[in-house]
């Protein structure tokens, strides 16, 4: 028995040690992932608003939202870029609110080849009366901060935004004509 447990022994001393585990990717800890996750969960707990009340989904929601913050007519590139929404989503969303008359074309007087959107009265009151309530819904969100922790968090993920180059202001991409 001694001379089994020797050549194991030997056997294993012999043998290259086992590389150290590799390490991984804890997407808990993985600054992306969470960011991600944190914008899909606020996200769709919005979207409850906008959805359950009127019927809109996500996309169709972003394009109100953009127009209705804005103070003149863009392009549906425009909105596509400012929210980072495939043009393809954002196409099919504002096909459905034409034909819902929430949102109208209006013609480019730079450039007649191109139209812009812009919100119809019904469109507008439908934002008018949305805004608020996501207004409110996010202070319920961003209740378990203090002030300070919000202000902190706004200019925390502001930095990030400067150093991706987004632009963070409507004004900041009216002055630079972005989008």
């Amino acid at each position: 028995m001694a001379r089994t447990t020797d050549t194991a022994l030997k056997a294993r001393e012999a043998d290259p040690p086992t590389p150290k585990a590799k390490a991984r990717l804890d997407l808990f800890r993985f600054v992306p992932f969470r960011l991600n996750r944190l914008a899909a969960e606020v996200s769709s707990a919005l979207a409850v608003e906008y959805q359950e009340r009127h019927g809109l989904d996500i996309p169709a929601w972003r394009v109100i939202a953009t127009l209705g913050f804005r103070n003149d007519a863009c392009s549906a590139q425009f909105i596509a870029q400012c929210t980072r929404t495939h043009k393809s989503t954002i196409s099919r969303a504002v096909t459905a609110l034409l034909h819902e008359k929430l949102i109208e074309r209006v013609e480019n007087e730079a450039d007649r080849r191109e139209f812009r959107l812009q919100l119809t009265t019904k469109g507008r009151a439908l934002y008018e009366e949305l805004f608020p309530q996501l207004l409110r819904r996010e202070d319920e969100i961003l209740a378990c901060l203090s002030a300070q922790e919000r202000r902190q968090l706004s200019a925390l993920l502001g930095k990030i935004e400067q150093s991706l180059d987004l632009i963070q202001t409507s004004e900041e991409a009216d002055a630079k004509q972005a989008y």
